[in-house]
């Protein structure tokens, strides 16, 4: 009865659609829409917001559909995709990129990373802040019009958790992470450790499933699994806090987290 929801945050891929990119994901794109529509050019022209999206008719190009590419059918050999001639893989009609925002058209403005963005939307604190998730989970670096089927299973992990860091309500949550650093460089995990702390802070719980020494050794309880791997495995070895962990003699985590611990001292 504590628990609101239970949410399982994978490295599964997040779907299959072209369309899907990391704007549209958390729903800023909507907001970066709406933005364009204020535009002088965009009301002279009669421009609404769904005419900057590449997903609706009298906006996106219709020889690509909005795709940006279209794929041949080679027959007996393999599909080949080549960029749309008609808009030059900008997904847009001319007329639309016609209007720009502080001289950027839409179709540039997808072609940002996350972080040149939070830069050129700083006067708009809606989309900051949404744009900020991104870069809190350590996705700064991607474009906002880059398709999600083009994530790693790593980058798909953090894209749902900036989804649902980007949601608000008052239910308490339980989430369950399988393996979050896979891939991640130091800083990164750092960067996650600090939106794990975010959604505790507001009264939600994780159970992370992992091997990362730095991950581990900041929970506040540990189970660790073992003693080996396999058919010799999937016992409770050891379970308690950390201090609990390194000092079990049956341990493997628990002996490696000590001399972690040993070495960073000694540094």
């Amino acid at each position: 009865e504590q628990i609101h929801d239970i949410i399982l945050v994978d490295q599964s891929p997040i779907g299959k659609s072209l369309r899907s990119n990391p704007a549209t994901y958390v729903k800023v794109f909507s907001e970066i829409r709406d933005l364009f529509a204020l535009t002088r050019d965009a009301k002279r022209y009669g421009f609404k917001p769904r005419h900057f999206s590449f997903n609706t008719e009298g906006g996106r190009c219709e020889t690509c559909q909005g795709a940006g590419f279209q794929v041949l059918d080679m027959q007996f050999l393999e599909d080949v995709t080549i960029t749309c001639e008609t808009c030059e893989g900008k997904r847009f009609r001319p007329e639309i990129l016609k209007v720009k925002y502080r001289d950027k058209d839409i179709s540039e403005v997808l072609n940002m990373t996350v972080d040149e963005a939070i830069a050129f939307f700083q006067a708009h604190k809606r989309i900051v802040s949404k744009l900020q998730i991104f870069k809190d989970v350590g996705l700064g670096y991607l474009t906002l019009g880059q398709s999600t089927n083009t994530l790693s299973g790593g980058e798909s992990q953090r894209l749902k958790l900036a989804q649902h860091i980007g949601q608000s309500h008052e239910g308490k949550d339980l989430f369950i992470f399988d393996e979050p650093t896979t891939g991640l460089h130091m800083a990164d995990v750092e960067l996650l450790l600090t939106t794990f702390q975010k959604l505790i802070s507001r009264g939600h719980s994780l159970i992370v499933i992992e091997h990362n020494l730095d991950l581990i050794r900041q929970a506040d309880y540990i189970i660790d699994l073992g003693p080996e791997g396999g058919e010799e495995g999937g016992r409770i070895v050891a379970e308690g806090d950390l201090k609990g962990l390194m000092a079990s003699q049956q341990s493997h985590t628990g002996q490696f987290l000590q001399k972690r611990l040993e070495d960073t001292s000694k540094s």
